[in-house]
């Protein structure tokens, strides 16, 4: 008896320990070059700590993957997929790989149990993304691709899900955050992980993670974590909360107004500006304090280009003038 109680405990543990996040978007912004992820999931068992450090990780400047639905913890495959993408596998090539070399022993290695979401950018900073859904995983279950996100979900209420978070990333205006914490409204209705559906919530736990750029990957921009919740209390509730409260606490130093990208650069360095920014004089030196002559174009008011193709290969300065101050930046060119 004592042995068929343990084996009941063992298996009650394990449905907790496998049986991960529900939705997830993750998506780059080719103008800023973030990238993000955000994600919910009705799992019981994780606490405070959530799911965001179980299914998502990002490499700055670069991209981000979201390993989802039965996933070991700690998530083998969602590590494999990182190595993957630093040595330059594309996100197509990376799923390919994941579904031959699946690392997860808890379905026998069976990749029919996963579900992935992979965005990232190209050598020459145009984004990429892919998807996969395993014919195992728990129904509702749908990955769906845009020009720059993959969003995803199992367990799911319905299409619906999938539907609003695509329509809520599409139709919102702002920055990458801005999308993503739209997308995960579109989640917020009961039952969206159909387990929440007798608490009348749409999951227990929920995440919002942007990194931009030069970030350093145990420093992102943005990192919001609402770990497990009671039953009946609404964790994108409380993630839209903490994040209006970090939009009103607000970042305007100079340098978190005016960003650039791809860094490092190839053919050009795109200069964004947030509003009310105006550029007076740019100039680009050399390690050795030399400045170097370049072709500037303007797409917009807010967006500046910088043909770096003529560079040679190393570490550059930009010093930025502006009507608020003055800022430099370090690239380097490849």
């Amino acid at each position: 008896m004592k042995s068929l109680f343990l084996l009941f405990l063992l298996f009650t543990f394990n449905i907790q320990l496998f049986a991960q996040d529900t939705f997830s978007i993750i998506a780059v912004d080719p103008v800023t070059g973030e990238i993000g992820s955000a994600g919910a999931s009705c799992v019981a068992g994780v606490g405070a700590s959530g799911i965001i450090d179980i299914i998502t990780k990002i490499i700055p400047g670069r991209g981000g993957v979201n390993s989802q639905a039965w996933v070991c913890i700690p998530n083998v495959n969602l590590n494999n997929a990182i190595d993957q993408m630093e040595n330059g596998a594309s996100p197509s090539e990376i799923i390919d790989w994941l579904l031959n070399n699946d690392a997860c022993s808890s379905q026998n290695f069976n990749p029919e149990y996963r579900q992935y979401g992979i965005a990232d950018f190209d050598p020459d900073g145009n984004p990429r993304v892919a998807g996969f859904t395993g014919s195992q995983a728990d129904d509702y279950k749908e990955d769906r691709q845009g020009a720059t996100f993959s969003v995803q979900g199992n367990i799911l209420l319905n299409q619906t899900v999938i539907d609003n978070m695509e329509n809520n990333f599409n139709s919102t205006e702002g920055t990458l955050a801005d999308k993503l914490m739209a997308a995960m409204q579109g989640a917020n209705l009961p039952g969206a992980d159909s387990r929440c559906l007798s608490a009348g919530t749409s999951s227990t736990t929920a995440y919002l993670l942007v990194y931009r750029p030069d970030d350093d990957p145990s420093d992102p921009y943005l990192r919001l974590n609402v770990g497990q919740q009671a039953p009946g209390i609404e964790p994108i509730d409380i993630l839209q909360d903490l994040y209006d409260s970090f939009l009103s606490a607000g970042d305007f130093t100079l340098t978190s107004q005016i960003q650039i990208f791809p860094n490092p650069a190839t053919n050009f360095i795109n200069i964004t500006l947030a509003s009310g920014i105006v550029i007076d004089k740019l100039t680009v030196f050399n390690l050795v304090g030399k400045s170097i002559n370049y072709t500037l174009s303007e797409t917009s008011a807010s967006n500046l280009i910088i043909d770096t193709e003529s560079f040679s290969s190393g570490m550059y300065f930009l010093n930025v003038e502006t009507n608020q101050g003055n800022v430099t930046f370090k690239f380097l060119k490849k």
